[in-house]
């Protein structure tokens, strides 16, 4: 991913209004991420732990949704659970159900699409082996990374596809 700056990363949400995208928490440090192993980019806001945000390319264009933690959902897991984006496994609460507010007409009714994603976002790590889940938990697999990031991809894709489709 190229490097990206506070006003392009604003200017990329699609499910939020322009005032709610000036008031996120943008990571800091951005220039010091480590931008060519990233395939998107993925945060949680320290302030407000319920939320997260995704910025990644679609169709040669900059696109960023925000996420919540749902209420009254789990917000911790007792045994292994796998992130549908990445395929890591995690122990305990490194996955968590996220959902984002569906774009346009849909959204603003407030209908949502959510799927169990890398609590910290950081899929692109996980799958390159620059961060490794707490206890290890990453399947052997017969995929070579690059089919893995191509696997993350598609299933990012697919996440959004729903997050722009009407209900």
């Amino acid at each position: 991913m190229e490097p990206l700056g506070e006003n392009a990363i604003r200017a990329s949400f699609v499910n939020c209004s322009k005032g709610e995208a000036r008031r996120i928490s943008i990571p800091r440090g951005l220039a010091d991420l480590p931008w060519e192993d990233l395939d998107f980019l993925g945060w949680r806001d320290p302030g407000a732990p319920d939320r997260g945000y995704i910025v990644a390319e679609r169709a040669g264009e900059l696109v960023g949704i925000t996420l919540r933690v749902p209420q009254g959902g789990p917000r911790s897991f007792t045994k292994t659970t796998m992130c549908s984006l990445c395929m890591t496994g995690h122990p305990g609460s490194g996955v968590s159900l996220l959902a984002a507010r569906r774009v346009g007409e849909s959204g603003r009714e407030g209908n949502t699409v959510g799927a169990y994603i890398c609590a910290d976002l950081a899929c692109p790590l996980y799958v390159r082996g620059k961060k490794v889940p707490l206890m290890s938990m990453r399947y052997k697999e017969s995929l070579s990374v690059e089919e893995r990031l191509a696997r993350m991809t598609a299933n990012l894709d697919e996440f959004l596809d729903k997050v722009f489709r009407a209900a």
